[in-house]
């Protein structure tokens, strides 16, 4: 292979704007991205990553999370397809550079040519340093994949304009290659939004992205032309996408009235978790959402915010707080899904905190100690109205300490929680005080009841800081 310090190299266009250029603090920078991701993927490599491609300060973080997950198999990827949208020129089609190396702070990353040379049949793909000449969302990644891969890799970089997922999909399946190719496709959510309605639309795009969509708009993600090829082919090849991480510029060092939307994403050909990891990455990604949304409302400093693909689903939530002393002082949520699970545990987080008509609002003087529960609940399931005609024979049914409880009648609703049962173990004590919560009188059995149950997931943390 050619010394590519002696070859024609594109160099760097964005070091010391998008992030620093002397090589120490870029390390610095990009480490501690990685540091702060969750990585729990030991077991899973993936073969294709969605990652964003702002400014590091906004972007880094979101990025880090993907790129920590194929740190295991640094040493076998030996060559990275890297795919972003054309920012800077008009481009139909994708265009490939006709350099040898692409330059970076921590030095330069030589070409495959010969990889970029077998796509020269297709007339979708054309040859333009131009395009390549100042296209920061290909550039943004190279340091990242330097700390990780180190320099035993090569780099196949496309530009992507108007092309249709069918043209992207054929130079995607053309350079796919084996365990030694990685997938990297570059691409940031929706742009310049408030950060309530980023977070909405860009939690939909998440899941339609996860889910192998070849439909996304660029109000979705800028690199929505190479996201439908690539993903056309994931899902081809039997991939199984995982959100990693979703947040916007808001969350990191930016306006909250006007934001960028970031995801990060692995695709890998065995989907899914073990059980308990995967519950305990859900419980990390639900209450630090629920920690942070209070956190900020009472001006105090918010924390990480870690990954999983269901918060990007619709979802059912219930936030409780109690004091340092146990004692219940906020309980909000929804019995079915209304809204995306990520939007379901934060407005339900708020709402515990600061609109549960039954306490003062939550001040920044009561936060530490808090106890932070999160519950996940299941889809109720009526329970059959002939098996509850009376209290003792709808006691008879519920299972004490697993169901949680809907009780509706008269038209009226309540419902409590399996954790009630830590309080009311005796199942017609516990009908009784649901009874009494609906405003309805504990010692009549109402005609007509009905019940219903479900499961929950629960989580829960004390907060420890400020």
């Amino acid at each position: 292979m050619q010394d590519p310090r002696q070859a024609s190299t594109r160099p760097a266009a964005v070091a010391g704007m998008f992030y620093p250029r002397d090589p120490q603090v870029l390390l610095g920078e990009v480490r501690a991205c990685l540091h702060a991701a969750d990585f729990s993927r030991t077991a899973v490599r993936p073969k294709l990553l969605v990652v964003p491609h702002a400014g590091y300060v906004y972007s880094g973080p979101i990025a880090g999370s993907a790129y920590v997950q194929i740190s295991p198999w640094a040493e076998q990827i030996r060559r990275v397809v890297l795919l972003g949208p054309a920012h800077r020129v008009a481009l139909h089609g994708l265009a490939v550079p006709t350099v040898d190396a692409f330059d970076t702070p921590f030095g330069p990353v030589p070409l495959d040519r010969d990889a970029i040379a077998s796509l020269a049949t297709l007339p979708q793909v054309v040859a333009s340093d131009a395009a390549h000449a100042q296209e920061h969302s290909l550039e943004v990644q190279l340091p990242f994949l330097q700390a990780v891969l180190g320099r035993g890799f090569t780099l196949v970089p496309l530009v992507v304009g108007h092309a249709s997922a069918a043209e992207v999909a054929e130079v995607v399946e053309k350079l796919w290659g084996g365990d030694e190719t990685l997938i990297v496709i570059s691409s940031d959510l929706s742009h310049y939004l408030p950060d309530g309605d980023a977070k909405a639309i860009d939690a939909r795009t998440a899941a339609r992205i996860v889910d192998g969509a070849t439909d996304l708009t660029g109000h979705e993600a800028c690199g929505a032309h190479a996201l439908n090829g690539a993903l056309r082919v994931a899902t081809r090849r039997g991939l199984h996408g995982e959100l990693l991480d979703l947040r916007n510029s808001g969350d990191t060092a930016g306006d909250r009235s006007r934001v960028v939307g970031y995801g990060a994403m692995a695709f890998a050909a065995h989907g899914g978790l073990p059980r308990k990891v995967d519950e305990e990455r859900l419980g990390a990604a639900l209450l630090s959402r629920a920690h942070n949304t209070i956190a900020q409302s009472l001006g105090l400093r918010a924390g990480a915010e870690p990954g999983h693909p269901a918060l990007a689903r619709m979802g059912a939530t219930f936030v409780s707080l109690h004091d340092a002393t146990g004692r219940l002082r906020g309980c909000i949520g929804h019995l079915r899904a209304v809204q995306t699970l990520d939007a379901d545990v934060r407005h339900n987080a708020a709402a515990a905190a600061f609109r549960d008509p039954r306490f003062a609002p939550l001040t920044a003087a009561q936060w530490p100690g808090l106890h932070l529960e999160v519950s996940l609940l299941g889809e109720p399931a009526a329970i059959d109205a002939e098996r509850t005609t009376t209290l003792a024979a709808a006691a008879a049914v519920l299972q004490p300490g697993i169901d949680g409880v809907v009780l509706e009648a008269a038209g009226r609703q309540a419902t409590f929680l399996p954790q009630v049962w830590e309080q009311l173990r005796d199942a017609e004590s516990f009908l009784a005080a649901l009874l009494h919560k609906a405003g309805l009188p504990p010692g009549r059995w109402p005609e007509g009841v009905r019940l219903s149950r479900y499961a929950v997931q629960k989580f829960e943390r004390r907060v420890l800081v400020s």
